[in-house]
């Protein structure tokens, strides 16, 4: 949720901080007295244009920071290894709301502090802007993807987003809870566009594809031919090695043998005693002294020497007549000179080379294009089409019952909203393409077909009311899926939701803000006070004239939570224009009437 909004030198707002409600918040205040500065922060924050014209004059730079408290659970994501990329919230990880907004701040290279995030965004007088997340300079796109998945604005120039028939096919899934039934179908399907862009390889091969077929078939019989093994050429090169040196190794080592136990050589080549020899008769005349202490001592160290010159003579006696002969050297070379040609086409080691086969042979088999090869993959194409196509039925089934019950449901709640005869009818219809009517989200279209008012024709959603209108009508769709699906780890923002709304519809109105705030946090901009009473949080705007002894700045506007009678009186002034003793009491008895029979998750109840 918005745990804190803060904005400096945007506008009229020359500094102000906003900790909104858990549940409902209401901003209210005197038309033109900047309450659209709020919604202008938010929207730079989540990456919107920055125009140097919000500047607020003798300033240098506006800013905004967005501070979002995140659940435990949308934390602990991050580290779940999930990668389901079906649902309706981020393709990529497969999380919604504010569990996707962390993967996504994860990718920009920031973690969350303390359960925290936060989006920050400064737009200079010159124009340019500068986004920030957790500390961290970002692209202002990725600000409105993480943003994107914690706050929903309802505004005038907000709706025209479910307008896309993508966001209204999102929407309809959360509703339906098909998560299974998606990701079964998006399983199928990846391996169906799999299998026709292997196919469509094959079919579009020309003459340059068999030219490679035939490099690809040539090269591995060579090598095959040639039947390396890993490292064979590093051990001729070492045994090459050793014939060519034979004679300066033979008599290195006798040498050394004989210097170190003459009985491993000719004795009449040795010159005198040996190591060997000489050691053991100090150890004799050591171990022939009857004192013990040092003498001992050393005489055992002596024969524990011994034992390793024992160990050295074995090894390099081993090494006496192992080299090979011409014929021998002949042999490797022939063989090294055979490897290293491979080497030289498909290396630089064998094991590229081993490697480089292993793959050809895979290629080669994508290469054949024979009518028998092309055959057999269109029969596994139809196998996994039929699969596609089966998981998809199970989809729309899914999609259609769901479909139904949102329209009848969210025209019900219309009804409620001083809309009525609107209704909204969700159409599930199969694609239009009778060849293959399978896409990446199933074989369905969408359509929000909404009615405003009774006589009116059908017309797709965005298109056929007004602003204030469709505020309401998202709110019906809110209400309708948190109450289907639970509660929504995000913001609402409302604006306009009140336009053309007064008396009872008024209430109505607020009591289902109210009711959303149950399992969601909202934010409404309103100048009724029958929707801000039942706010757990009330804000207001204010327009101040300018400072006398500072007038270059212009009106300044001020923003103050209100609380107790300070409440009441505000409530008052948005009822009648005064705060007459009448209009007071009206407001106290609207605060304590604007209650929900269910307290309101996270924040107590309204006019505390």
């Amino acid at each position: 949720m918005l745990e804190e909004l803060d904005i400096r030198n945007l506008g009229p707002i020359r500094e102000a901080t906003i900790a909104p409600a858990a549940g409902m918040t209401a901003i209210t205040g005197e038309t033109g007295a900047g309450k659209s500065m709020l919604l202008s922060a938010i929207r730079l924050v989540s990456g919107g244009a920055a125009e140097s014209s919000r500047v607020s004059s003798g300033a240098d730079e506006a800013w905004a920071q967005a501070i979002f408290a995140l659940s435990d659970d949308a934390v602990a994501s991050e580290h779940s290894g999930d990668t389901n990329d079906a649902g309706s919230g981020d393709a990529d990880s497969g999380f919604t709301g504010a569990a996707a907004a962390v993967a996504k701040a994860h990718d920009a290279g920031v973690d969350p502090e303390d359960g925290e995030l936060f989006l920050s965004r400064t737009v200079r007088a010159s124009g340019r802007s500068r986004a920030v997340l957790g500390g961290k300079s970002v692209p202002r796109s990725v600000l409105g993807a993480i943003a994107g998945e914690l706050v929903t604005i309802h505004g005038q120039t907000d709706q025209l987003k479910i307008a896309a028939s993508s966001r209204q096919r999102e929407f309809l899934d959360r509703v339906a809870g098909d998560e299974a039934e998606l990701a079964a179908y998006r399983k199928a399907w990846d391996a169906l566009a799999a299998m026709d862009e292997r196919l469509e390889r094959l079919r579009s091969q020309e003459s340059s594809a068999r030219q490679q077929a035939d490099y690809l078939r040539e090269s591995i019989d060579r090598i095959n031919r040639t039947d390396p093994q890993p490292g064979e050429d590093e051990e001729l090169k070492a045994r090459r090695e050793r014939i060519e040196n034979a004679a300066d190794i033979a008599q290195g080592v006798g040498s050394a043998l004989g210097a170190l136990d003459a009985s491993q050589v000719d004795v009449d080549a040795a010159d005198g005693a040996s190591a060997v020899e000489l050691i053991n008769h100090a150890v004799t005349s050591l171990r022939a002294i009857r004192v013990g202490g040092t003498f001992a001592e050393q005489a055992d160290r002596l024969e524990s020497i011994n034992a390793d010159l024992g160990d050295v003579v074995f090894a390099l006696s081993q090494e006496l007549g192992d080299e090979g002969s011409v014929e021998d050297l002949d042999r490797i070379n022939g063989r090294i000179h055979e490897l290293g040609d491979l080497t030289r086409r498909w290396g630089p080691t064998l094991a590229d080379v081993l490697a480089w086969r292993d793959k050809a042979a895979f290629d080669l088999e994508d290469l054949d294009a024979s009518p028998e090869k092309v055959a057999e993959l269109e029969s596994e194409r139809q196998t996994l089409y039929d699969a596609a196509l089966a998981a998809a039925d199970v989809l729309s089934a899914a999609r259609v019952a769901a479909a139904a019950d949102l329209g009848a449901r969210v025209t019900e709640e219309l009804g409620s909203l001083a809309m009525l005869g609107a209704s909204l009818e969700v159409r599930v219809t199969p694609r239009d393409k009778a060849d293959d009517p399978l896409g990446p989200y199933g074989r369905d279209d969408i359509a929000f077909l909404f009615t405003p008012f009774e006589g009116s024709p059908q017309l797709p959603m965005g298109k056929s009311a007004s602003g204030g209108e469709l505020s309401r009508l998202m709110l019906a769709l809110e209400l309708v899926a948190a109450d289907t699906r639970g509660g929504a780890d995000q913001t609402f923002i409302f604006d306009e939701v009140d336009a053309g709304v007064g008396g009872k519809a008024a209430v109505e109105l607020g009591k289902r803000l109210a009711r959303l705030a149950r399992s969601a946090q909202v934010i409404v901009v309103t100048h009724l006070a029958q929707v801000a009473s039942w706010a757990d949080a009330q804000f207001v705007v204010t327009k101040e004239p300018p400072d006398a002894d500072d007038d270059d700045l212009g009106v300044v506007t001020t923003i103050a939570e209100v609380n107790g009678e300070t409440r009441v009186h505000e409530i008052a002034r948005m009822l009648s224009g005064s705060e007459s003793e009448a209009s007071l009491d009206h407001a106290r008895e609207l605060l304590s009437d604007s209650r929900l029979t269910l307290p309101l998750a996270g924040a107590g109840a309204a006019g505390d």
